[in-house]
């Protein structure tokens, strides 16, 4: 018996980053962690910096893609992710995301440093966002040299 499967587009303002047929996707949407499977009943979510995990009904490893952020609608048969920008493993610059953590820490000890006004909580808010996505375009980034070693 197959097994089912759904369809997955990521959508970003540039292009379509990701298209496939999945059994699986793993995501993190404002309220929290959801697993979305083929038949989901409608939904419609935002989303939060995080690693989006596909897993596929061929039985292929689980596939991380970093997702900044935007939202998600759910259909029975498709699931469409708005995102403000999304990278597959591959396509990540692992310097760049390097340098980009290390800019948003230093950002944020400064701003910690300092007394708080309210533009001084809002340029708090956009680091942490800056460090999260740079966290998590690593993570993503180290999930395919993780394969490579097997």
């Amino acid at each position: 018996m197959a097994v089912a499967t759904t369809k997955l587009e990521i959508v970003t303002p540039d292009r379509v980053v990701y298209e496939a047929d999945i059994a699986m996707a793993i995501v993190r949407a404002s309220d929290g962690e959801l697993g979305i499977l083929p038949h989901h009943i409608p939904l419609i979510t935002g989303i939060v910096p995080h690693a989006m995990r596909v897993k596929f009904a061929d039985g292929r490893d689980e596939q991380l893609i970093a997702v900044s952020g935007g939202f998600m609608e759910v259909m029975p048969d498709k699931i469409i992710m708005f995102a403000t920008s999304a990278e597959e493993p591959v396509d990540i610059d692992v310097n760049r995301a390097q340098r980009d953590m290390e800019r948003a820490r230093k950002r944020l000890a400064e701003l910690h440093a300092s007394p708080m006004t309210a533009a001084q909580r809002a340029s708090l808010q956009k680091e942490e966002l800056a460090l999260q996505r740079a966290i998590v375009r690593l993570k993503v980034a180290a999930s395919l040299s993780h394969k490579d070693e097997k």
